[in-house]
């Protein structure tokens, strides 16, 4: 199996990554962002709270997403960010622009055999 992506790997993906995540799974705590994009990928990508947290605080800053404190099944005291409906809309521009992306370093990669 390849060696897993950290997030510092990550550069220019962790907000699809996370605004796809909130999309598809509804309000979710950082660590449960974290543990769906691990588990999706099959280990390959790694999040770290580090790079994390910084982004959710960064991308909330723009008004793509929101968060609520709320109480866990578990009593503890937790952030639970959900898609705004401006984070719906950069959702659909950012796949936009990784499709675009894959697809010319896919031609770049299959040109040269």
């Amino acid at each position: 199996m390849p060696r897993p992506l950290r997030s510092e790997n990550l550069q220019g993906t962790l907000d699809l990554l996370v605004l796809k995540t909130l999309a598809a799974r509804g309000a979710l705590h950082g660590y449960a962002i974290s543990t769906h994009i691990q588990q999706v990928s099959d280990d390959f990508l790694r999040v770290e709270e580090g790079s994390l947290y910084p982004a959710l605080h960064r991308i909330e800053g723009l008004g793509w997403i929101s968060s609520e404190w709320s109480t866990s099944s578990t009593n503890r005291r937790v952030k639970l960010y959900s898609l705004t409906a401006a984070g719906r809309r950069q959702l659909e521009i950012e796949q936009k622009r990784w499709d675009e992306l894959t697809l010319a370093v896919k031609k770049v990669l299959e040109c040269y055999g």
